[in-house]
């Protein structure tokens, strides 16, 4: 099973402000830069309880039919999920990838910050795509934290756009 991020930052690597705000990021998430594409080959989400609260207050929900994950260990509702596949898992990342696996998952989308350093930590993250906004907001909720050892990127493709977006694809080296 693959498991990929897909995240945008700020240049200083922030993914959110120090209160959750994600309005540096563009609009709309700016103009194309392979989001959709890249959306379009997952078919399951695993976010944790933070950001399925901040997707919540969007005005449509985001991700269609596609099967969102939400990690928490406290009970969560639902109900104001609309036209979504929303389910409720906890426990250690290596866990919740050995569920999804057994469960036909084959392309794994991890999104939020605790979610994603965890997962990270777990080395069960294959593949990173960072898009850097450009602003500098100082302070924030960052994409990276704490880890055990490095762990080596194999950098695969940049690609840069009129509105200054910066996407960097990594391979994580085993």
């Amino acid at each position: 099973m693959m498991v990929s991020v897909f995240i945008g930052t700020s240049v200083d690597g922030f993914i959110a402000r120090p209160n959750g705000a994600l309005d540096f990021l563009p609009p709309g998430g700016g103009e194309p830069h392979g989001y959709d594409e890249f959306f379009a080959s997952i078919d399951t989400l695993v976010i944790g309880r933070k950001t399925f609260e901040t997707v919540l207050a969007f005005p449509e929900w985001p991700y269609g039919d596609k099967r969102v994950v939400v990690l928490s260990g406290r009970p969560l509702d639902f109900s104001a999920v609309r036209r979504g596949v929303v389910e409720q898992m906890s426990g250690a990342p290596v866990e919740i990838v050995t569920r999804l696996a057994a469960s036909h998952a084959k392309h794994l989308y991890v999104d939020g910050g605790v979610t994603i350093q965890n997962f990270l930590r777990a080395g069960l993250i294959q593949r990173l795509i960072i898009t850097r906004v450009p602003v500098l907001i100082g302070e924030g909720i960052p994409l990276f934290g704490k880890l055990p050892c490095d762990i080596q990127l194999r950098h695969v493709a940049t690609q840069h756009y009129p509105s200054g977006l910066v996407k960097s694809e990594y391979e994580i080296l085993v």
